[in-house]
């Protein structure tokens, strides 16, 4: 059994540790000169090109240190709760040292195509030209590289950026003490218009639809170890009760000009900032509605309102791609690619996704799991329902979510607590079915 791993960063090493683990033979390809996926910050792809990830120099995960870590490979107890990303790139260099995992990875090393052989199997043609035949394929490319862009009329006449692109106040260009507008309103947004405030810049935030603001403490507590309510009450009056909670604690930011939001706690992805409210309240920070046109230095709003500004930075997402893939075998249009328990396309064979997901916690525990799911199938452990049966449980999931906002953000939307129960009850169905055919 020869596998691929596509991608070595936390989903693609966790990944290659539960395969090669099990006897199996893998090689990881890395398009980078090293492994971290978007935690290493810099790094040099093809020949020698700077490129930066979608990381910038003040980011931290919005997961704490002990929620994050693998279950096996603890985060060191120097971490602060929420760990920087250079900390996060050191954690999984040692975690591939601890695991003996370089080894099977290539580095610099660019995936240009896989495709199915009509025998089984995938051929694997890296940019070189080379062509490698594996039974199994991996994907961990990750999704916060390819930047969407919004369409919207008119023309900027200034520096106009994605998200992905930016750094610190100074890179790409010098934005402080200048008029920035930035627009979305997710965790990237708002810590990089906080970041910007305390710059001295005068920062204008776009907001298309509201959303709550989650404290990253509560009291001592990073605020996913600080839940106050038991589990056995039931989820809507659980998160009806947190939901007044939040409301006590932040206060009502519509008084400073922000939106309601069009969704109760636990509908949306979440986003957690300690200093947005007091920037708000203290004008550092200047919420407006969404962003609806552009005219040389003017951006307009939905309310009617018009802002002067230096520079926008687009904090709006980006799309799921496998570049690697025909489209006809394998795209997300829209962010959508329903997948068995966010790993399996249902009727092609030995061909796994990991971290293809968007949860509410820690994305790494889960990555993990899904790891140790698949390296169960190719030790012969486990046995796939049919596909029928997983377009059942695909559909069932859907409507389950149905609940969450509906938009590009939401479309692999998982609650880590409910995702990992029902990957272990599938498990131990794989098993009984596995025994069954021996």
């Amino acid at each position: 059994m020869k596998v691929c791993v596509v991608g070595a960063g936390p989903s693609g090493l966790t990944a290659l540790k539960a395969l090669a683990g099990s006897g199996l033979s893998v090689d990881c390809f890395e398009q980078a000169d090293r492994i971290g996926g978007l935690w290493a910050l810099h790094v040099r792809l093809g020949k020698g090109d700077l490129e930066k990830t979608s990381a910038y120099r003040s980011l931290h995960i919005n997961t704490s240190r002990e929620r994050t870590q693998f279950s096996d490979f603890p985060m060191p107890a120097h971490y602060p709760d929420y760990p920087a990303h250079h900390q996060i790139c050191a954690y999984l260099e040692a975690y591939a040292d601890r695991f003996a995992l370089r080894k099977h990875i290539r580095l610099n090393t660019t995936v240009a195509q896989v495709a199915p052989r009509d025998a089984g199997g995938y051929t694997v043609t890296l940019a070189s030209g080379e062509q490698l035949q594996y039974d199994a394929v991996v994907v961990a490319n990750g999704h916060h590289t390819d930047p969407y862009w919004p369409e919207l009329p008119g023309r900027f006449d200034g520096p106009l950026f994605h998200a992905r692109d930016y750094l610190d106040p100074d890179h790409p260009i010098e934005l402080r003490g200048r008029r920035v507008l930035v627009v979305g309103f997710g965790n990237s947004a708002v810590d990089i218009a906080a970041e910007l405030a305390y710059a001295g810049a005068g920062v204008t935030l776009s907001v298309r639809r509201g959303a709550h603001i989650i404290p990253k403490w509560v009291g001592p507590k990073p605020v996913d170890q600080a839940s106050l309510l038991p589990r056995w009450l039931p989820r809507p009056i659980r998160r009806n009760i947190s939901q007044r909670l939040l409301e006590l604690s932040v206060g009502d930011l519509r008084a400073f000009g922000l939106p309601k939001p069009d969704h109760g706690l636990g509908q949306a992805h979440p986003t957690l900032s300690s200093e947005m409210p007091h920037l708000i309240r203290t004008r550092r920070v200047m919420p407006r509605p969404a962003l609806v046109r552009m005219s040389g230095k003017s951006a307009y709003f939905a309310d009617g309102s018009e802002v002067v500004v230096d520079a926008i930075v687009m904090c709006t997402g980006y799309n799921v791609r496998f570049p690697f893939f025909e489209p006809a075998f394998v795209s997300a249009p829209e962010n959508r690619l329903p997948l068995f328990l966010r790993v399996h396309k249902p009727g092609v064979p030995r061909l796994y996704f990991i971290g293809l997901c968007q949860t509410v916690g820690a994305i790494l525990p889960i990555a993990e799991a899904q790891s140790n799911w698949v390296a169960a199938e190719l030790r012969g452990e486990y046995q796939l329902p049919s596909p029928a049966e997983m377009w059942k449980t695909i559909e069932a999931h859907e409507r389950s979510s149905a609940g969450y906002v509906p938009t590009r953000r939401h479309t692999m939307q998982i609650d880590p607590e409910h995702y990992l129960k029902a990957l272990a009850r599938e498990r131990k169905l794989g098993h009984a079915r596995a025994r069954k055919t021996r």
